[in-house]
């Protein structure tokens, strides 16, 4: 006696489903666990990572095929892997209650950490812990949107944290003085680490008095007591916000 397995039919287990409703139809992907995100945010360019098939479905679960007559009448196409890409692209992740709360807890987690790296108290000058941050999200009843990134949301959090808090982005604000002989050239070499050149004044040295990111300070000292061998100097003059519209970490 023969066991009938129909040929429409592939099973598959561990999978993370990309649903996607055209030409009134349901097509579903069967993909592999965190690679959905990873490809939407462009950390993953391998198909085949995402992936656990090239097979277009109509429902995963029960390993149901979709009829190759109705993925060229819907998507005008019967090439498998564009058609995946469509759905993967812009099809909606399927995940349990409990992945979708796990993940926009650990999403909350992050905006918090993101705001407190590149926060300050604009009196103290001293930065918020995570918790206290945690705690401003939670008392201005901030939702997660598990479709956009955190830097994008931290930013939204600053906005509405400064209306009921004491809250801003921090920038050193520093003097860098560079004997005449290196001025050009170190210059160039430190561009890349300063945000905004606020004024240049060249007499006898090069005087700029710029904002860079705290992180940078201590390349940036070193790098003028390297290549002046200690002629050159850095003094911190303050920590100042962002200018309005600089929006970018």
């Amino acid at each position: 006696m023969s066991i009938f397995t129909p040929t429409n039919q592939i099973r598959l287990t561990n999978v993370a489903v990309v649903r996607m409703k055209k030409g009134g139809k349901r097509f579903e992907i069967a993909c592999y666990k965190n690679k959905v995100v990873n490809w939407r945010a462009g950390a993953e360019k391998d198909l085949d990572e995402v992936l656990q098939t090239h097979s277009v479905f109509v429902n995963v679960s029960k390993g149901q095929v979709a009829k190759k007559d109705d993925l060229t009448k819907c998507f005008g196409t019967d090439d498998l892997t564009e058609i995946c890409k469509q759905i993967l692209t812009k099809g909606e992740l399927q995940v349990s209650d409990k992945e979708r709360h796990s993940q926009l807890e650990t999403m909350f987690r992050d905006i918090a950490t993101i705001v407190a790296e590149k926060c300050v108290n604009p009196e103290t000058k001293r930065p918020y812990t995570v918790t206290l941050i945690e705690g401003a999200m939670k008392d201005i009843h901030y939702s997660v949107k598990a479709n956009k990134s955190t830097k994008q949301q931290a930013l939204e959090v600053i906005r509405q944290l400064k209306e009921s808090m004491e809250i801003q982005r921090a920038h050193m604000r520093l003097r860098l003085m560079l004997p005449a002989k290196e001025a050009k050239r170190l210059k160039e070499k430190l561009k890349p680490l300063l945000q905004v050149i606020e004024s240049e004044d060249f007499d006898e040295q090069l005087e700029m008095v710029c904002l860079v990111d705290p992180g940078c300070f201590r390349e940036i000292d070193e790098l003028i007591r390297c290549e002046t061998r200690g002629k050159g100097s850095l003094e911190v003059l303050s920590l100042k916000d962002v200018e309005e519209g600089d929006e970018k970490f």
